[in-house]
């Protein structure tokens, strides 16, 4: 029997000033996603705080992916658990704002991270991406409420595609002002930690001016731990009831621990595997963006009108090509060179295999977080959303480990062949999914509340 809940159903779009503050959280949150985890300072902790040791880097790459691997971890153990104490006492800002406040500061700290300094190094990537990532979880829980399930994918599109053009505001300022993340350039780039710190504290605001709270909180009398054990314990049993869901975030596991992997070793593929120069990794971040935001844009009014799962895996076959196109860039290289008799340089044909990374990119991440929207019921969706933040994280962890182990035995470029097998698999689970009958049980829950 379907358990009652004063929850309420939300049939139409909210304000367009509520989805822009909400869709201002993605813009303010790629500050952290860009400059400390892709673009600046992964490399400039693998390059320089670490260093080549003889090895390749490939000590240097294993200290990162155990960082953030540990991070995810710790998202994996307590993201559901929030995500019930969320929906039982209608806390989804509270939560949010503490995430948020606890992201600005421990970035805000990286600055005093020197070369040699490891350890203390590890400890705030570990806390800093932490936090951002139960803020992710946070924030995606409110998308239910914004719109009617067929208008999830546009919303969610939308906030993605705004993500990636505060991306290439606060990359692009860093690139040009702070310059590259080198040993000789360290007393101007350590300053990367505060300026992302600044730009996420600044540009969120929005979010909580206009964002509301619209749960009905339960009450009183009851810890927090006692509502999230016993939430969550029974949302475990519950999810027998949302197959579809259940399937689909397994599913979710698979392909973002490849997304997870390429967030985290693009720039240091391009870096150790391409060797390319300053000007054209920055061009690369421009494009990435740009591509990434008119893919989150337009695959998110494709998915209204083709549906969220068929959208997915459309998603998932342009990452195969992509993820190919970036193993065999310096061979390709070559083979045009041969063949045409010209000059190419690897890092030229890799900016093109960008476009098709930054497509897969946006796409894939806008298409994943409305399709567990259109799976959820109001009453649980930050529930709901813990356990996509779970699944997500996870699948961090499984990603990057891998990816960390199996580059030390084998080197970066063969081993990127690993997201290929991921996205394959993902594909081949979604295909048990069926959109409707999920979006139907959603449905029924909330009518019987």
């Amino acid at each position: 029997m379907l358990p009652a809940n004063p929850a309420k159903v939300a049939p139409t779009y909210a304000s367009r000033r509520e989805i822009f503050g909400w869709a201002m959280f993605d813009f303010a949150n790629q500050a952290y996603t860009l400059l400390i985890i892709t673009v600046v300072f992964g490399e400039l902790f693998t390059t320089v705080i670490v260093g080549d040791r003889g090895d390749g880097f490939r000590l240097a790459n294993f200290l990162w992916s155990l960082a953030l691997a540990l991070s995810y971890l710790m998202v994996v153990l307590t993201a559901p658990l929030c995500g019930a104490v969320m929906d039982y006492r209608a806390e989804k800002k509270r939560f949010l704002l503490i995430s948020y406040l606890a992201t600005v500061a421990t970035t805000a700290m990286l600055y005093f991270v020197e070369p040699g300094y490891v350890v203390v190094g590890l400890l705030l990537i570990i806390l800093s991406n932490y936090a951002y990532s139960m803020g992710e979880s946070f924030i995606a829980a409110f998308l239910p409420e914004l719109g009617p399930p067929n208008a999830l994918g546009k919303i969610s599109g939308f906030g993605w595609a705004l993500g990636y053009i505060g991306g290439l505001f606060a990359a692009g300022f860093t690139l040009m002002v702070l310059g590259e993340a080198t040993a000789d350039n360290f007393e101007r780039i350590r300053w990367v930690g505060p300026f992302a710190a600044g730009f996420f504290l600044v540009a969120a605001i929005p979010t909580f001016l206009w964002m509301k709270e619209r749960g009905v909180p339960q009450p009183h009398g009851v810890s927090y731990r006692r509502i999230a054990l016993q939430r969550v314990r029974s949302t475990f049993a519950e999810l027998r009831y949302f197959k579809d869901l259940t399937v689909f975030l397994v599913s979710l596991l698979f392909s973002m621990a490849g997304v997870y992997i390429i967030i985290a070793f693009a720039f240091i593929y391009g870096a150790q595997v391409i060797g390319w120069e300053e000007s054209v990794r920055n061009i690369m971040f421009i494009i990435v963006q740009v591509t990434a935001a008119a893919g989150a844009l337009g695959f998110g009014f494709l998915q209204d009108k083709l549906g969220a799962k068929r959208t997915y895996q459309m998603t998932l076959a342009l990452w195969v090509i992509a993820i190919v196109s970036i193993w065999a860039t310096p061979e390709l290289t070559d083979w045009v060179n041969s063949r045409y008799a010209v000059q190419w340089q690897a890092q030229h044909v890799f900016l093109v295999v960008g476009c098709l990374a930054g497509l897969s990119l946006g796409s894939s991440q806008s298409a994943s977080r409305a399709l567990v929207g259109v799976f959820s019921p109001l009453e649980k969706s930050a529930e709901f959303f813990g356990f996509w933040g779970l699944a997500n994280k996870l699948a961090g962890v499984f990603g990057i480990v891998m990816l960390g182990v199996l580059q030390t035995l084998i080197g970066l470029q063969a081993s990127i062949l690993l997201c290929v097998a991921l996205f394959i698999i993902a594909m081949l689970i979604c295909a048990g999914v069926n959109e409707q009958r999920g979006r139907d049980a959603a449905l029924a829950w909330e009518r019987s509340a």
